[in-house]
């Protein structure tokens, strides 16, 4: 069958492909982002032909001898935690964040620190968006001018598979993948077809040779990385770089790990030598905490594998508009709005008249429910102006109906809290299959909001 030329429309922030242009795409709601593409089409009417016969595969049992992963360590115990012990050869590493955030410094860091180990594995750094001179200029303000790193400026997807395929490479970074192209797709780079095709080609080397692939990825104004969907499933790992430009700390999150935990956080300080990992966070993020005010308190979280112990800020005060405010910093609004809809329905608390602003110090964002409870005693504690004790930290679920659920873990969390000097906890009730924790704490159980209201009488 011959080969024709098909035209479709594709939505550059989502990947949505639509039979005829229009301004929105009703995936994602983007306007103006559909452009047209030109695509081959074959037809399948060659597929049962005898020249296009597939071979049969061959099925083996589950049961088997198992290959073990070997892993190399970078050097950055924060980066290996999150990638799940090191890199796994083979592997394609996916790192998306906000411009400026501190993909490029941290990737030139590992880099440098994988180069120098024992043996000198090849390690090249190869940039799309940067002159060779731009990133020189970064490696001596990081003092890691004398790495022996390889370094080049290319964005020609056949000239970088062509040099790694004679090449005995173990890490290889593409900064970034939203630069490179690739000839025969008739498309601008950055475009979901030029993305798609640029990494199929670099993850199919990659596998081939089995050196380690980082590719960073530029974030849409949703924060999700920009391309296709489908970059995040043909990838092994995805980790997201966080942080607010006005604090000096980053978080490396790990939404998605074949060889590791999910949700694992690693965390670093920004200073004038780069990115310097944190051992302990939760002294980190409790550093410039201040004791006996109303409206803070401590929760105790699990970030992965790992317990980590932030200060919940919360400010109640009377709204001079008709419907008050509610304002939240790293944390879910809507749940705030449950919890309190739940405190007015249960405790006869009127915040109604009330503004509340919610703020997780640090900048740190938290997603488990686990913070319902602090959440709720930092708003009480604003609105009736008495603190809470400021060697206590608070765990817990809230549910409609107003109970106190159990969390996963509340052992660890309990046991990195007396490690850091807390002497008493809230939490829910203790679950008849918990084990028995032994931590020189005072432990306060509490199974229904109601209770919440006489710590503050």
């Amino acid at each position: 069958m011959a080969k024709r030329e098909a035209k479709q429309y594709v939505c550059q922030n989502c990947g949505s492909v639509y039979p005829k242009w229009q301004g929105k795409c009703d995936a994602c709601g983007e306007w103006n982002t559909i452009i047209e593409e030109a695509t081959s089409s074959e037809g399948f009417s060659n597929l049962n032909s005898k020249k296009s016969k597939g071979r049969i595969i061959d099925f083996v049992p589950l049961s088997g001898a198992e290959q073990h992963l070997s892993r190399l360590s970078t050097g950055n115990k924060e980066l290996d935690r999150v990638c799940g012990g090191g890199l796994v050869s083979g592997s394609v590493i996916l790192v998306g964040g906000d411009p400026g955030i501190g993909k490029s410094t941290l990737l030139l860091q590992a880099c440098a620190k994988v180069a120098d180990l024992k043996g000198n594995p090849e390690v090249y750094y190869i940039s799309g968006e940067e002159a060779i001179d731009q990133v020189r200029i970064r490696a001596k303000r990081l003092q890691l001018d004398k790495a022996p790193v390889k370094l080049a400026s290319c964005t020609d997807i056949k000239d970088i598979v062509a040099t790694l395929e004679k090449s005995n490479a173990a890490v290889v970074v593409i900064d970034s993948i939203q630069t490179m192209y690739l000839e025969e797709v008739e498309s601008t780079p950055g475009s979901v077809a030029q993305v798609r095709a640029c990494s199929y080609e670099l993850i199919k080397q990659a596998k081939r040779k089995g050196f380690t692939l980082f590719l960073v990825g530029h974030v849409t104004k949703q924060g999700a990385i920009a391309g296709p969907r489908v970059l995040e499933h043909m990838v092994d790992t995805v980790l997201y770089f966080e942080g607010e430009r006005g604090h000096h700390f980053r978080i490396l999150r790990a939404v998605k790990n074949r060889y590791g935990a999910t949700d694992e956080i690693g965390v670093f300080e920004m200073q004038d030598q780069g990115l310097v990992e944190v051992e302990n966070p939760s002294a980190l993020f409790l550093a410039e905490r201040q004791g006996n005010i109303s409206g803070s308190c401590v929760f105790a979280g699990i970030e992965g594998s790992r317990p980590v112990l932030v200060e919940i800020q919360a400010l109640v005060s009377a709204t001079g508009y008709a419907s008050p405010k509610r304002a939240v910093v790293g944390w879910d609004s809507n749940r705030l709005s449950m919890i309190l809809a739940v405190l007015e329905a249960r405790c006869g608390i009127n915040l109604s008249s009330q503004d509340v602003y919610l703020n997780i110090a640090g900048g740190l964002r938290i997603s488990e429910p686990a913070a319902d409870l602090a959440v709720a005693m930092a708003v009480i504690s604003s609105m009736t102006n008495k603190p809470l004790p400021a060697d206590m930290v608070i765990f817990g679920e809230i549910g409609l109906s107003g109970e106190i659920r159990a969390v996963s873990q509340p052992s660890l969390r309990l046991k990195e809290a007396c490690k850091l000097g807390f002497t008493s906890a809230i939490t829910p009730p203790t679950h008849s299959s918990e084990k028995k924790t032994n931590v020189d704490m005072n432990r306060f159980e509490i199974g229904n909001v109601h209770r919440l209201i006489n710590w503050f009488n």
